[in-house]
């Protein structure tokens, strides 16, 4: 199994978006809308929550309440390179 950078920032952006910073100094932003038609991610509807993105101990993910989550590996392998 690859080991990815772990995450050490996340930040909501416009438009379901998260620009995410990992610990080898690169940063990708990553859409989240197709994930909110799944049962999981709906709340994420409500743009309060969805700003209140945090980075899991450990930067193993990034979390909005206590269940719902988006993997290091999912960030880092399908988010754009930000600029």
């Amino acid at each position: 199994m690859m080991n990815h950078p772990k995450i050490i920032s996340a930040t909501a952006i416009d438009d379901y978006s998260l620009l995410v910073e990992f610990d080898n100094h690169q940063k990708k932003t990553y859409d989240i809308k197709p994930l909110l038609e799944k049962e999981m991610f709906a709340p994420l509807k409500n743009a309060a929550l969805f700003s209140a993105v945090k980075v899991d101990v450990g930067g193993y993910a990034v979390i909005w309440q206590k269940d719902i989550d988006i993997s290091e590996h999912e960030l880092w392998v399908h988010g754009e390179t930000a600029l």
